[in-house]
């Protein structure tokens, strides 16, 4: 597996998976699609700025022969309106994974989603349902090899300005309290890409990755 592709280079994720691919003597060559640029520059890597999310049809030929695919691209829930929360979560998958599985036969597809996600899509979380829908949308393409990751809180190992107060109320007691008591609901950035990394270049043995079983990859 040498081609090597990713969405949301420029979230928390996304970036780290970005560098750890770019650093890793097996990835020939990455491909990162951004709405913004990383102004990140590598021998290795291909940036494309492409802020249509819905219609890849004008960059469609970055999307042939790939091997594995990080995405990555998501929003946090509360920062955006419910239709434009769906719009990002399941329409910008959809179309991304469409056009990526007419394009490469042989991919293995490797997806950030959360915990909670409800792929029976009854949930009335609205992250839990539309995650839930991504998913589905994922399996029925029948790709090589889907892998969904289902992290909780993701805890910033490098700081960062907090989407909300519940967010920085999390990091705050993550040290203290919910690494030690609750390590079943959430995980820190690293652990979370270097598991992601590491399936996609070994092709894993599950579908789904919950919280758990990440920290344990």
């Amino acid at each position: 597996m040498n081609e090597y592709f990713i969405t949301g280079g420029n979230g928390m994720i996304g970036s780290l998976i970005l560098n750890k691919c770019l650093d890793n003597p097996k990835v020939k060559n990455v491909t990162s699609i951004v709405r913004k640029s990383t102004t990140l520059t590598h021998s290795k890597l291909k940036e494309i700025v492409h802020t249509n999310f819905l219609d890849f049809y004008e960059i469609e030929e970055n999307f042939r022969n790939q091997d594995v695919c990080f995405y990555c691209l998501g929003v946090y829930t509360g920062q955006v309106p419910r239709d434009e929360f769906a719009k990002i979560t399941i329409d910008f998958t959809r179309a991304f994974a469409e056009i990526l599985r007419k394009n490469s036969d042989a991919l293995t597809f490797c997806f950030l989603s959360g915990q909670g996600a409800d792929r029976v899509e009854k949930s009335k979380i609205m992250f839990a349902k539309d995650n839930g829908v991504a998913e589905n949308i994922l399996f029925k393409l029948n790709f090589s090899k889907t892998h969904v990751f289902r992290p909780g809180y993701i805890y910033p190992v490098t700081s960062r300005k907090e989407p909300n107060f519940s967010y920085a109320l999390m990091r705050f007691f993550y040290k203290p309290i919910i690494s030690s008591l609750l390590p079943f609901m959430a995980i820190t950035s690293e652990q979370l890409a270097n598991a992601m990394v590491k399936v996609g270049l070994t092709r894993g043995n599950q579908e789904v990755y919950e919280n758990n079983s990440i920290r344990k990859i």
